[in-house]
């Protein structure tokens, strides 16, 4: 299982760099999958259950990572607001992200890429 944990960790490290190009290279098309976070139940409950994935490679993976217990504390935390988000209204969820995707312009988005990338590459290089 600390196998799949540590794929599971690199490919949603590859995920975050992913998406500092989207948000560094298209970010008014970013800012438009931002806000289509909880605007059907399909998306809502998807979008939900796949975040779970990389949170339990997170747990999963700890003890071969070299941050064990920041690798725990933070799988848990997403598996925690997960389970939150299942049960607040999706109309919330939606109205939410509605509202960051307002708020995030452009180059906002664009000086926030390099954290997507950083987050992305800590998570590759810690469990491998």
């Amino acid at each position: 299982m600390e196998k799949l944990g540590i794929w599971l960790v690199a490919i949603f490290g590859v995920f975050l760099i992913g998406c500092g190009l989207l948000m560094l290279l298209y970010p008014e098309r970013a800012r438009r999958y931002l806000s289509t976070a909880g605007s059907t139940p399909f998306i809502n409950y998807f979008e939900i259950s796949l975040r779970m994935i990389p949170a339990a490679g997170l747990v999963l993976a700890a003890d071969a990572s070299l941050f064990p217990e920041a690798f725990r504390l933070v799988g848990w935390f997403m598996i925690g607001t997960s389970l939150v988000l299942f049960l607040i209204p999706r109309k919330w969820h939606h109205a939410y992200a509605l509202n960051a995707a307002n708020r995030l312009k452009p180059i906002y988005l664009r000086l926030l890429s390099p954290i997507s990338f950083a987050g992305g590459g800590l998570l590759i290089y810690a469990v491998y």
